[in-house]
């Protein structure tokens, strides 16, 4: 049972956004109207870098690994933190860009708090994002010895990471610091700082960036990514943040496209069309559309008025990914929005935060990643070009600059604020903590069976995820050009291995047999494709069904595969669009129930007292070759394939055997970690409104 026994008014800790950063002298009505005007000049200035992509240069011993024509899986995290973003630092983060490749190298950091943190298994790829708006300005506001502290507003970050202020007394200090970025937006407005001098500390924040990237990239063996985060809101304060990722880093821009330059996300589309148009190549990947109270894939443009042709061409050739799961939660579905699917309610957070006070609900139509390509398939009916048919990546959004995806070590994204259980939400406070708790503004205490956790949004996060791609080789190239193809995949953490194509007339035993997967290649399409009508001369009625074939390996130091999923969409001759969840390969080798589309109960189980599970039960892999067969060739449709392991504990049953104590009873005490690959779209007619 849970009763909330305290709720204060003020910056929820858990909740906090770098775009809402209050303090307690709210601006007048004439500055909020003011600040919600771009206060720097949009720049197009392009810096040639001859240090940039060196694809020649192996930083390692020994030979350079072999190309593979069938394509490797490749993990890694595309949404990073570290000293130059502005919350990160407000949360105590020390770690710079050079640190972060570092970690994803498999190098131990520290964390704010001084703990070790440590990946078991080296990533692929890496790309530091830090926030574009004001990047790289809070370490030096807080640096007494630069000139820039000594403006008035920036006296609230002075020595905020001195190390005699790392513990959980500075919580206070730290979230004052968040007024910083409103003061000094005001201070711009006001005419009392030269727009130029926090530009500069971020051209130099960016460069430094850039320098960390190209240092760290090893062609062959590790990649990593110039990149940086765009960070806007809707007027209700409805999340539509994105990182921009650059191919490479010979040609760059000056300085970041920021919230600063513009809130319009179809401005930031038209800075990379004109950078492109002169030889930067660049993707934007939207992320948390689960908080952005249905803004980010509304059927309006950012004026309100309906998305036309030219909206839609601009917003695919610039977002062709969308990042599907991460800490803050994930974007798949919403209950709400897919009733008849049983994992819709996996790791939801449904709350966007705001300024002040607690954080209010999202509205879930316009903010999940399934319903968008639903949407998609309507446009395209109506001869609008479908500006939602992306791939999917996972990502962090760690904010220590370590990737957070491992359930039985889990320290959030909140730096010192998020350093322990008790900060956490996962282990009951003590007498004195419940004290210094109530406190702090913003915070919120529930008693759930007569015990006191902290609440809030933080509860609610999860340890994911990863970002996947199939390609040739471990090179900026070759996983940039996976991107674009869209050949890519999602999952909440462990390195599952996903693969998913489409084709005719492919055998039931094609993934069995030696060069099932390059036949795949050559004789059909993979995720992330298109699927043209089989128009072969003499095709018979049954020979239009396309067959998929969809495999997973599981991670072999995870939990065993339970069950392989496809997820159709479509949508009917009167307009309307539908969805569908079939179970297509179960643990054990046992049969789907037709009648149901659903695998058998295999049986796992999680013993929450040591988080052990029953042996026996489970798939190292599952694979098969698919026919739908509710199949109509002249129906609009994409496929996409989701797998689920068994279930395990979750982070907060994790926390609470660590420390000895009762797992919180109103949290969810297991998860099934899962994949989702790119959907395949089915195009009935050459004509379809569609763009690649």
């Amino acid at each position: 049972m849970r009763r909330n026994t305290k709720a204060l008014a003020g910056i929820a800790l858990s909740g906090v956004l770098l775009t809402a950063c209050g303090g307690a002298n709210q601006p007048t009505e004439v500055q909020r109207a003011a600040l919600a005007k771009p206060l720097f000049a949009t720049e197009h200035t392009i810096v040639e870098r001859t240090t940039g992509d060196q694809t020649d240069l192996d930083q390692s011993n020994g030979d350079r690994p072999d190309v593979n024509p069938d394509r490797n899986a490749y993990f890694g995290d595309l949404h990073v933190h570290t000293r130059y973003s502005f919350d990160a630092y407000a949360f105590g983060t020390l770690a710079t860009p050079y640190d972060a490749y570092r970690f994803a190298k498999g190098e131990a950091i520290k964390h704010p708090a001084g703990f070790d943190m440590q990946l078991s298994v080296p990533l692929d790829f890496y790309g530091v994002t830090d926030h574009g708006m004001f990047m790289g300005v809070a370490p030096v506001a807080a640096d007494t010895s630069s000139d820039f502290s000594k403006y008035p507003f920036a006296q609230v970050v002075h020595d905020l990471n001195a190390p005699d202020n790392m513990g959980r007394l500075s919580a206070l200090d730290r979230m004052r610091s968040f007024g910083l970025g409103r003061a000094l937006a005001l201070a711009i407005v006001e005419g009392e700082v030269d727009p130029d001098e926090p530009l500069s500390i971020t051209r130099s924040a960016w460069a430094d960036t850039i320098e960390a990237a190209d240092m760290h990239n090893d062609p062959g063996r590790f990649t990593t990514f110039v990149a940086y985060e765009y960070t806007t809101t809707s007027d209700d304060n409805g999340s539509l943040h994105r990182n921009v990722v650059f191919k490479g880093s010979d040609r760059v821009p000056e300085v970041p496209f920021s919230r600063m330059h513009s809130r319009d996300p179809e401005d930031l589309w038209d800075w990379m069309d004109t950078l492109r148009e002169a030889g930067v190549e660049s993707l934007a990947i939207p992320h948390n559309s689960n908080k952005s109270n249905g803004h980010m894939f509304k059927l309006e443009d950012w004026a309100g008025d309906p998305i036309d042709d030219e909206y839609a061409v601009k917003r695919i050739r610039n977002e062709p990914l969308v990042e599907i799961t991460q800490i803050k939660g994930t974007s798949e579905t919403h209950p709400a929005l897919s009733s008849r699917d049983e994992w819709a309610d996996f790791e939801l957070v449904s709350t966007r935060g705001v300024g002040m006070g607690k954080p209010m609900p999202s509205k879930p139509e316009g903010s999940y990643v399934r319903e968008a390509w639903r949407h998609g398939l309507a446009l395209e009916a109506q001869g609008i070009t479908n500006p939602f048919a992306f791939g999917v990546i996972g990502s962090s959004d760690t904010h220590t600059g370590a990737a957070q995806n491992d359930e039985s070590n889990f320290s959030s994204k909140l730096g010192i604020l998020s350093a322990d259980a008790q900060l956490r939400g996962s282990v009951p406070l003590g007498l004195v903590e419940n004290i210094l708790v109530n406190i702090l503004p913003g915070q919120e205490v529930v008693e759930v069976d007569g015990k006191s956790f902290m609440g809030g949004q933080q509860n609610e996060f999860g340890a994911s995820g990863l970002a996947a791609v199939w390609a040739e080789e471990n090179t900026r190239e070759a996983i940039y050009a996976a991107f674009r193809r869209k050949e890519t995949f999602a999952t909440s953490g462990p390195r599952i291995r996903l693969r998913f194509f489409a084709g005719y007339g492919l055998p039931d035993n094609l993934l069995e047999t030696e060069g099932g997967v390059a036949r795949a290649y050559t004789n059909g399409v993979t995720m992330g494709a298109d699927l043209a009508p089989n128009m072969a001369d003499g095709t018979t009625e049954g020979e239009r069904a396309p067959q998929f074939a969809v495999w997973a390996l599981a991670d072999a130091d995870g939990a065993p595969l339970q069950r392989l999923q496809i997820v159709k969409g479509w949508i009917d001759a009167s307009g309307e669009t539908h969805e569908k969840v079939i179970d297509v390969a179960c643990a054990g080798g046992v049969a789907v129930d037709r009648s149901t589309n659903r695998c058998p109960d295999n049986g796992a189980t999680v013993n929450l007292s040591d988080c052990s599970t029953r042996a026996n039960t489970g798939a190292a892999q599952l694979r098969t070759v698919w026919t739908d067969p509710d199949f109509d060739a002249n129906q609009r449709a994409f496929y996409y394939a989701r797998v689920l392991e068994n279930p395990t504990c979750r982070w907060n049953t994790w926390d609470a055997i660590h420390a000895g104590t009762e797992p919180r009873s109103d949290l969810a005490p297991t998860l099934q970690e899962r994949a989702w690959s790119s959907p395949i779209q089915y195009l009935p007619t050459p004509d379809t409104g569609h763009a690649r």
